[in-house]
């Protein structure tokens, strides 16, 4: 995690109460990590979030009246937003899915042990994105099976028309990200610099107009659909 002078601030929404207080437990219990907040729901969400400005907004996916996905779009379309992390389970792939484009850095089954779970905030804290190689699986399947929503075909034209801007070795780069690699693979993969690579991953997210490397993979992901 980043040098931080004070602990990350954090807020954690779910609609059951037990699950925000074993949440907090965990959470507070770290000393660079503090729960500000707790909302039962998007709403309440979006009215802690102004209130309390967090570093990370630990949030469930699935939730009575505005559900994670509609809160997270609100607040990562607002200035200087929160970090999204969400809570979720494997039969909310879609959902995930939705998220993930619209800027959230990544999602933790409910399940995970609290460690894992820390680790994740952490990570996302700093600006990273957190998919779990297991569930990534699960969630990416979802995506581009022939029952799946995202599989018809919907994104592809837009996804491809965005990606026509990139140069070759931009498009190249973007590949890489969507096969999960980090910047030393990319490097060798692509026979470059680090230094290259993060300059092309740049020119990736201005030209995109993305906010991290998820929303990247899932862009050539849907111009492959």
């Amino acid at each position: 995690m980043e040098n931080r002078d004070d602990p990350a601030r954090v807020v954690v929404v779910d609609d059951e109460e037990l699950v925000r207080m074993a949440l907090r437990l965990v959470i507070d219990g770290e000393p660079d990590l503090t729960v500000v907040a707790e909302a039962a729901d998007g709403n309440a969400a979006l009215r802690v979030v102004d209130e309390q400005r967090p570093d990370v907004v630990l949030m469930d996916v699935r939730m009575p009246g505005r559900d994670g996905l509609d809160t997270a779009r609100a607040l990562l379309a607002r200035p200087a937003p929160p970090r999204v992390l969400m809570l979720t389970t494997f039969d909310s792939s879609d959902l995930v899915l939705g998220a993930l484009r619209v800027g959230a850095l990544g999602f933790v089954l409910k399940d995970t042990p609290p460690s894992r779970i820390l680790d994740a905030v952490r990570t996302v804290a700093d600006g990273n994105p957190v998919l779990s190689p297991a569930a990534t699986a699960r969630v990416i399947a979802a995506a581009t099976g022939p029952d799946s929503a995202h599989a018809r075909g919907r994104h592809r034209e837009a996804a491809r028309r965005r990606l026509s801007v990139l140069t070759e070795r931009e498009r190249e780069t973007a590949r890489a990200i969507a096969d999960g690699l980090g910047n030393p693979q990319i490097a060798e993969r692509l026979r470059i610099t680090v230094a290259t690579v993060k300059a092309h991953t740049g020119s990736l997210f201005a030209k995109l107009a993305v906010e991290n490397r998820v929303q990247i993979a899932l862009l050539v992901r849907d111009a492959e659909d």
